[in-house]
């Protein structure tokens, strides 16, 4: 496997951690600058291919045909936590769909609010398919065949139109043939796709190009304005998309997937990377992501401050005793 270092964990002096990856930063032209391990590892593109799953509906008009605010364009590419403001928003989605929520085929779990941020849920919780992290993904896909005329029951279905659709333009997105995209499904039961990291990358470039890009401008623009303007939307409280795109300070479109991917944008420059962590360690991932930001000098003294929570730093028991160290051992290669 062509995968290299990217953080490593030390406990009294001694290797305890050893977390593997790769990185691929790529520009809006597909230009590769710079990488560490294969930049062309194959990986499942999880929740960061939201974005892109988007497209067929905005490129069809859809988000102005059911007049969807900025946030709920956020919603579309969200990994949310099912705060009750995000269900307000994607309850919205609906109603201007005519739809119920029993419509959604994402499934139902926990609010993200408390599995992800490691809090016990109240005994008296009541939750449903729009506290979903994937639900405003669903609301656009209904609303997407609800425009269209299609079948409701089995949009997530690989060969529905809707699906065919979101296959045919995130291949375009990526640079890459539809044909040659490995399939898998996601957590949400909809189909997703695996890619190489500098395609994922390449993607992400484009999208924080928005209206430079010369077949999906008006839709990219929508999209990465209405994320970097409503993070919260994105993902909630205390969570990692949130914390980096306040820190981009509208320049970064950023989003994580499960199981150890992450892709970072930045609207100035045209460029981003992905990045695969092979064991799916968070903290491990979101340390190197703070370390690839360093070294391609993105960072200033202030957004340093930002991230200081999500980078590689000394480990402290709950007594607040120094036990350990978690640190980057790894150097981009420029191309």
């Amino acid at each position: 496997m062509n995968l290299v270092p990217l953080i490593e964990l030390t406990r009294g002096g001694t290797r305890e951690c050893l977390h593997f990856g790769a990185v691929a930063v790529v520009n809006r032209h597909r230009q590769l600058l710079a990488h560490a391990g294969d930049a062309q590892w194959l990986t499942f593109s999880r929740s960061t291919l939201k974005a892109l799953q988007a497209l067929p509906f905005m490129q069809g008009g859809g988000a102005a045909h059911f007049g969807f605010s900025s946030q709920q364009l956020a919603l579309l590419c969200a990994s949310h936590n099912g705060e009750d403001s995000h269900v307000a928003q994607v309850q919205g989605m609906l109603e201007k769909t005519g739809l119920s929520y029993k419509a959604l085929r994402c499934g139902c779990h926990v609010p993200g609010i408390f599995t992800q941020l490691e809090m016990a849920p109240p005994p008296d919780l009541s939750y449903d398919e729009r506290h979903n992290n994937c639900s405003g993904k669903h609301a656009g896909f209904l609303a997407y065949c609800v425009q269209h005329g299609l079948s409701l029951d089995d949009y997530l279905d690989p060969m529905h139109p809707l699906q065919q659709a979101i296959r045919r333009d995130v291949a375009r997105a990526v640079g890459l043939s539809a044909q040659d995209f490995k399939m898998g499904i996601d957590g949400c039961s909809a189909p997703n796709y695996a890619m190489p990291l500098s395609a994922l990358a390449y993607g992400y470039a484009r999208l924080a190009s928005g209206a430079q890009d010369s077949e999906f401008g008006e839709s990219f623009a929508a999209l990465g304005e209405a994320m970097t303007a409503h993070p919260d939307m994105v993902s909630g409280q205390r969570r990692n998309d949130l914390a980096f795109m306040r820190a981009g300070r509208g320049d970064w479109v950023t989003k994580v997937g499960a199981d150890g991917v992450q892709v970072v944008a930045s609207k100035c420059r045209g460029e981003a990377f992905a990045i695969k962590i092979i064991d799916a360690n968070k903290p491990a991932l979101f340390a190197a992501s703070v370390e690839v930001l360093e070294q391609l000098g993105w960072l200033d003294d202030a957004q340093r401050e930002a991230l200081r929570p999500w980078r590689a730093q000394p480990l402290l028991n709950a007594r607040g005793l120094l036990v350990g160290e978690r640190r980057p051992v790894f150097q981009l290669q420029t191309t």
